[in-house]
């Protein structure tokens, strides 16, 4: 027992290293973030389907202050067919509001930064952490100006993500 004890807190410190030096969003308003949110695009994971076609998270405030999080994957675009549900839930650990910790079982829980947002009318944001290995970008409808998702991409870049890894998820 004691040497499941130590491996789960090697991994659990090995996953929470900063690696990096990235930065986040200097603030969140949390009520403007609530919401359905659509992915665009993300670097795959072992914990995403691959093969879904329209992906959805929706957060939204539990009484006891926490975050409700519903990630939906669609068989089809039009979101009438699911795939997979996986629900979590959210905490903020950072006074900006840009930093959560996110639970889909416990005791595991990840990292959530906001890493870039649309402060003005909240209708993208990019999450990420500090390993640099796991990213989302997240849009309020399905589609996104070209434009803006390549000064997106551009940002990214600037923070050491490796673009070339992201899979588009938009119809």
């Amino acid at each position: 027992m004691r040497i499941l004890a130590i491996i789960i807190l090697v991994l659990l410190s090995a996953c929470s290293t900063n690696k990096s030096n990235l930065q986040t969003v200097e603030s969140v308003d949390m009520d403007r973030y609530l919401g359905k949110w659509y992915q665009y695009a993300y670097i795959p994971n072992s914990f995403q389907p691959r093969d879904g076609a329209l992906t959805t998270a929706e957060y939204s405030l539990k009484p006891n202050g926490k975050i409700s999080v519903v990630n939906t994957s669609y068989k089809d675009w039009q979101g009438t067919e699911i795939k997979k549900v996986a629900k979590a839930r959210a905490w903020v650990v950072d006074p900006s509001n840009a930093k959560l910790k996110v639970s889909f079982f416990w005791p595991f829980t990840g990292d959530y930064w906001i890493i870039d947002l649309d402060q003005e009318n909240y209708s993208y944001a990019v999450v990420g952490e500090p390993s640099l290995k796991y990213l989302w970008i997240l849009s309020r409808s399905t589609q996104m100006d070209a434009v803006l998702y390549s000064e997106i991409l551009e940002r990214i870049r600037n923070k050491g993500y490796n673009t070339d890894l992201l899979v588009e998820t938009h119809p």
